[in-house]
């Protein structure tokens, strides 16, 4: 009968523990400061795929650009 509360609290503790890592390192930083790391590595795609999209039809609205239909404007 006590093996239970000390499977339970093994449990609790390896639990608690496995959250104690969670965030960014200062060694780290510097490569995430790279820009391919950035969730935008490449701004002219992106804003090649943000005219595709909203040139498409029934894609107006969502991200501000006017339009949509027959991708005139």
């Amino acid at each position: 009968m006590k093996v239970k509360p000390l499977i339970f609290i093994f449990v609790l503790i390896s639990t608690l523990s496995g959250c104690s890592s969670l965030g960014v390192q200062p060694w780290e930083r510097g490569t995430l400061a790279k820009q391919e790391m950035s969730l935008n590595a490449s701004p002219l795609d992106s804003s090649l795929d943000d005219h595709i999209y909203f040139s498409k039809e029934a894609s107006s609205g969502g991200k501000g650009f006017a339009g949509g239909g027959c991708g005139c404007n």
